[in-house]
């Protein structure tokens, strides 16, 4: 996992793009416009959108904007389960 802050200041935006893996945008502040070529809409400070594996988006401030990316894994590494143990 990997978390990446991002600040925007009004009218700047992150062109079109994919990711290939799953990707959590966390809004801390203001607020971003997204769209994904099906829909669009708006984030808000505490809100959270899912970005799905390879597909398409573009997102962008018009306020202020603070946000965290979470990348929940690594492209070409096998993801493996994994549990919470208690030590006995």
């Amino acid at each position: 996992m990997r978390v990446v802050g991002l600040r925007l200041e009004p009218g700047q935006n992150v062109p079109e793009h994919r990711n290939a893996i799953p990707v959590a945008l966390i809004v801390t502040e203001g607020r971003l416009q997204f769209d994904d070529g099906a829909k669009s809409g708006e984030v808000g400070a505490g809100e959270m959108l899912l970005i799905n594996p390879g597909e398409r988006h573009t997102y962008r401030a018009d306020i202020d904007t603070s946000a965290y990316l979470v990348f929940a894994g690594l492209p070409g590494v096998r993801s493996r389960t994994w549990t919470l143990r208690r030590k006995t």
